[in-house]
This record gives structure tokens, C-alpha cells and sequence, in this order.
């Protein structure tokens, strides 16, 4: 029987193939996070996860990586304890000494929480063991090679899973890739550019539209969205179920926003609402980002596993001087969106920070020498996995082929744009990867 103290469960489920040949193998599929789970995303989103070509050829399996939803899982608070962590965690406003120690003392239970509820499973999360896991999947449903479609940190997955296995590497689509040998600061910095080019797209499109409740110039909006920042910051606005929406609460929403450009009329809704001294749509926002449902509790343990996973694959920066100069960095990279609170530029991530376990891996850069071709596919406008990170997963990949699409949004397959279809699906289905340097869009 399995030791519960020793031994990790997996979920996995299959959407068995459609077409009359009967399948051509598997394909597994993992939608990123980290955190999210893959058995969902292949439960309840199947069709937006492949197309309807590649579910009548192949079995798609989506699992759970260790760590996350129904396989052994992370767990660090209740439902109640996420939304004071993530709403309004803090009494004094920003700037001050207060608050910095109350988001200390936050952090710190919070690490200390996931510590004492999750128990040694907290050390063994990381990336690299469950590319093991992978393998071992693969070898259980009788593949001799992996085929593999990973989104944004599933690109992850899939890159060391090519480095580990280069030999097992069957046809492997990487969309929303991610570098692997950016450090967190890298990922932060790279992320905060894209983010705000992305807010500044976002702008532009809403000052030409109808019900825009900005005026002028982009930056005469950013200037403004700046001010609402701070004002909330000082003073929040509470929900009716007691929540407070906070500046860093509506940064959350802008970020869930930016991640599709069909959700930017939405976040126009929320400025309005917001400008006005309502909250509705912020929040609906910040909801989604978080994973938490209308009804207070949150689907999965998206979060918690979010920042396990993240806290044991990338070592914490201590020198003061480093991270006051990385702090300025990212600082100049958001603009008139910066956080200009900068009295704790030279401390550590509050969160892996006070994590119980250091981190097992490092940033490095793979190259998978012998593996059959990884499409790499890259979003000229994703805020999320910015563009240069396919550039330089494609070209760290000794059989890296990158696959361009020239649009917004984070990751391109979901657009279902036919040029972008077509090549994916040419590959997973036909064996041909695109010529190298294919632009959609």
C-alpha cells in the first residue's frame, strides 16, 4: 500500500481518441501555472486545450503535476486564510513600517503553514522531478516517445523534460515558452516589461474606443490609472463580502486583463467601476487570476502550488545591494505603473525568502542535443512569456524550430488562428515542423 509519508499519487485522465483508425499514441498536455491542473484542463477544456483534428488522432492525456490539485498536493491555508493572505493581508498602507512588517509576518506564517500542512512533500516538487514523473507516464501508457503540447510553465516541463530525455522526445510543441535560464529577477523583469507594453497596447486600444473612461494621450492614462493605484493604496474600497480592493488588488486585475485581449473590455468595465468607488469587476478579475470561484472557495490549490513549485526551482537572491539594484530595475522597466513603496528594496522575496526548504535547482540553460524537433511557438504581444523568451528557448534548443504569431495575448495555439493551427497541427499530426522562422498573424 502506498506510505502517504514517503509516496506521491498521480492523477491522470485520458479523452480517448475519436477517429475510426484507432490512436496514434498519446499526447500529453499540461496548461502551465505552475500550479494549474492539467487533469481539468483536459476535462473541462478539452476543446480549447487541441483541436478537433488532434483529439480524433490521438489519446490526450492531461495530468496532475506532483504537487498540484488531484495528485499528492501542496496545501498551506484554508479558503478564509487565502483571501486575507491575498485580500487585504495588510492594515497600514504601503510605505510604511507597519505595513512592511505585517507583509513579513504574512509571508512568514504563510511559508510556515504550507510547512507544517504539506509536510516533506514541499522539498520535492520542483521542475525537475516531475519531468521524472513525465517519463514514468509515458513508459505506463506504452509510449515509446513523448508527444507533448505544453502551455506557458508547461513549456518548462517540456524543455528540461527534452534536456533529461532527448531520446524520448517524440513530436513536442512548446507555446508560451518560457527561458530556462532566466533567474527569478530575469522572469520578474522580463514579465514587468511585457506587462506594461501590453497595459500600454491595452490603453491605446481603449482611448480610440467607445466608453473609455480615460482622456488624452496613453501616457495622460497611465498617468491617471497611476493616481487610482495610489488612492486605493491609501484608502481601499470593501466589498460587500468584506474583502478590500487595494492597489495590489487591482494590479492583479489589470495582469488577469492583459492575459487575453478578449478581457480587455472587461477591465475597462473595472476602471469605470473603480473610478466611480465600485468594485465589482476588479474583483471578478483578480478572481479568475487567483482561481477563486464566486462563492469564496478557490478551484484546485492553484496558488499554494504556484509559489511552492516556484520557491524549490529558483535560489533567493539575499545581497541588500543586488536586490536594491534589481529593485530599481524593475522599477524603471513598469513606468508610471511602478509600486514607488521602496522601502524594502533590499530584502528578499518575503516568500521563498522564509521558505522552509532552499531551492533545489538553478536557472540553466538546456540544449536537449539528439532530440527530435521542439516547436517553439512566441506572441509578439504576450505579456506573460514575452516574445524574446521563444527566441531564446528556440535557440537554446539544439532542434528548437520557432514558430511566430504577431498578435496580443499570452500564448497562440488557443487563438486558433488558422496559420498558427496549421503548423502545430502539421506537426503533431504530420510529422513536419514548420520552417524555422514561420510568422502567423
Amino acid at each position: 500500500a502506498p506510505d502517504p509519508a514517503t509516496d506521491i499519487q498521480l492523477a491522470l485522465v485520458r479523452h480517448t481518441a475519436r477517429g475510426a483508425d484507432g490512436p496514434r499514441g498519446s499526447l500529453f498536455v499540461n496548461p502551465g501555472g505552475p500550479g494549474a491542473s492539467g487533469v481539468d484542463f483536459v476535462k473541462a477544456s478539452v476543446d480549447y486545450a487541441v483541436s478537433r483534428d488532434l483529439q480524433d488522432a490521438y489519446d490526450v492525456i492531461g495530468w496532475d503535476p506532483r504537487g498540484v490539485g488531484a495528485s499528492t498536493a501542496v496545501d498551506c491555508v484554508d479558503d478564509a486564510q487565502l483571501d486575507s493572505f491575498l485580500y487585504g493581508e495588510t492594515e497600514a498602507p504601503p510605505g510604511t513600517p507597519a505595513h512592511d512588517e505585517e507583509l513579513v509576518q504574512a509571508s512568514k506564517s504563510f511559508a510556515e503553514s504550507c510547512a507544517a500542512r504539506s509536510g516533506p512533500l514541499l522539498q520535492f516538487i520542483d521542475t525537475q522531478s516531475t519531468v521524472h514523473d513525465l517519463d514514468m507516464l509515458r513508459a505506463l501508457v506504452g509510449d515509446e516517445r513523448l508527444n507533448y503540447l505544453g502551455y506557458s510553465y508547461g513549456t518548462s516541463i517540456g524543455a528540461q523534460y527534452a534536456q533529461d530525455f532527448a531520446g524520448h522526445v517524440g513530436r513536442m510543441v512548446l507555446d508560451g515558452a518560457t527561458d530556462p535560464s532566466a533567474s527569478s529577477f530575469d522572469v520578474v523583469l522580463a514579465q514587468t516589461t511585457g506587462f506594461r507594453t501590453s497595459f500600454e497596447s491595452y490603453m491605446a486600444a481603449c482611448l480610440a474606443g467607445q466608453g473609455c473612461p480615460f482622456r488624452g494621450s496613453v501616457d495622460e492614462g497611465e498617468k491617471t490609472v497611476a493616481t487610482l493605484l495610489g488612492r486605493l493604496d491609501q484608502s481601499p474600497l470593501r466589498a460587500s463580502d468584506g474583502r478590500e480592493l487595494d492597489g495590489q488588488v487591482m494590479r492583479s486585475a489589470i495582469d488577469s486583463a492583459l492575459y487575453s485581449e478578449q478581457q480587455w473590455p472587461a477591465l475597462t468595465t473595472a476602471f469605470t467601476e473603480a473610478l466611480r468607488g465600485e468594485s465589482g469587476t476588479t474583483f471578478a478579475l483578480a478572481d479568475s487570476y487567483f482561481g477563486r470561484k464566486p462563492d469564496g472557495t478557490y478551484s484546485g490549490n492553484f496558488y499554494e502550488a504556484l509559489v511552492a513549485i516556484q520557491c524549490i526551482d529558483y535560489p533567493v537572491e539575499r545581497d541588500p545591494a543586488v536586490l536594491v539594484r534589481e529593485a530599481a530595475e524593475i522599477r524603471a522597466a513598469a513606468g508610471e505603473l511602478a509600486d514607488d513603496d521602496t522601502s524594502r528594496d533590499g530584502e528578499p522575496d518575503p516568500l521563498c525568502g522564509n521558505w522552509p526548504y532552499p531551492a533545489r535547482d538553478a536557472p540553466a540553460p538546456v540544449s536537449a542535443e539528439g532530440a527530435a524537433p521542439v516547436v517553439v511557438v512566441g506572441t509578439t504581444g504576450d505579456p506573460a512569456t514575452p516574445y524574446s523568451w521563444a527566441e531564446a528557448l528556440a535557440g537554446q534548443l539544439s532542434s528548437g524550430v520557432l514558430l511566430t504569431y504577431e498578435g496580443e495575448g499570452h500564448i497562440a495555439y488557443d487563438e486558433r488562428d488558422p496559420c498558427i493551427v496549421s503548423a502545430v497541427d502539421g506537426y503533431l499530426l504530420g510529422g513536419d515542423p514548420p520552417a524555422a522562422g514561420t510568422t502567423c498573424g
